[in-house]
């Protein structure tokens, strides 16, 4: 059965994060007084966070997963910062110890008794929110599909690769069907690229979540990224439905209007493979 692989040390997952740091990314989410880079840039790294938890054991973080961000606005590059700076896909251990800096964050947690304590907790920092330029996705797509080829080529049998593209607008470089659907085309035994789409939205509306048909989406654009997007494997379906999520067979990894609350969720069922051994 497809997308079933072991992900193992010796046959790690591969996940890349595409941003758009457009200039756009300044205006605030719906409902929300919070910047969209902002926002976007704190669940990319609360993301790796949890990553990196996912893959600790005793003996050390085992390198379950490579993975990478690529930001996309006043240039097309790999957005990590600190002593990761300039790379592509990086081991998740070599991730969970070189943070660009820690940041310390206050969190709430509960006390055992009913009531709530405030805790000051150190958060790791790996991704800056950035907002300028254009939308050049299809440089960002092109970029990734050589990435992503690359690491297809050197893991042959592994589980496909996972692209995520998290953009507010349309491209302003073209248009991306050809360069996406090449993307999609690659393929390991176990199956195809998965490419999902995230559509971030600075205006109130409900988000459209993992849609099975366009027929519920509002505009050119929104069927465009529709139908850029990958289906949901039956291991993402069962993550959705989980998350309390109704979700179809056919549903496409794509959420239209996103606010932070559908990012998040997004990203925890878009990269959440069950299968690591």
């Amino acid at each position: 059965m497809a997308y079933s692989a072991e992900i193992s040390r010796t046959n790690p997952a591969c996940i890349l994060i595409l941003i758009d740091q457009s200039g756009s990314m300044e205006e605030p989410f719906s409902g929300s007084q919070r910047r969209k880079a902002d926002g976007v840039a704190d669940v990319t790294n609360r993301l790796l966070q949890n990553l990196v938890v996912r893959c600790a054991r005793e003996e050390g973080i085992r390198d379950y997963f490579h993975l990478g961000v690529l930001g996309y606005g006043g240039e097309v590059a790999p957005a990590f910062r600190g002593p990761l700076a300039g790379r592509t896909l990086v081991p998740i251990s070599e991730i969970g110890h070189a943070p660009a800096r820690l940041e310390e964050r206050t969190r709430e947690r509960e006390d055992g008794m009913g009531g709530l304590v405030r805790e000051k907790v150190r958060f790791p920092i790996w991704f800056e929110s950035v907002a300028n330029g254009a939308t050049p996705m299809c440089q960002a797509l092109n970029r990734a599909t050589g990435i992503v080829g690359e690491w297809v080529r050197q893991h042959p049998e592994g589980f496909p690769p996972i692209v995520v593209n998290i953009s507010d607008g349309q491209p302003t470089d073209g248009d991306p069907t050809g360069i996406a659907s090449e993307l999609r085309g690659l393929r390991t035994t176990d199956g195809a690229v998965l490419l999902l789409n995230v559509h971030l939205s600075a205006h109130t509306a409900t988000p459209i979540q993992f849609p099975n048909s366009e027929a519920t989406l509002p505009d050119a654009h929104a069927r465009l990224l529709f139908h850029l997007s990958s289906p949901l494997t039956p291991g993402m379906l069962s993550a959705a439905r989980e998350e309390g999520l109704q979700v179809s067979e056919g549903a496409r990894g794509f959420v239209f209007n996103a606010d932070i609350i559908s990012l998040i969720k997004f990203l925890n069922i878009g990269t959440r493979p069950s299968n690591l051994r």
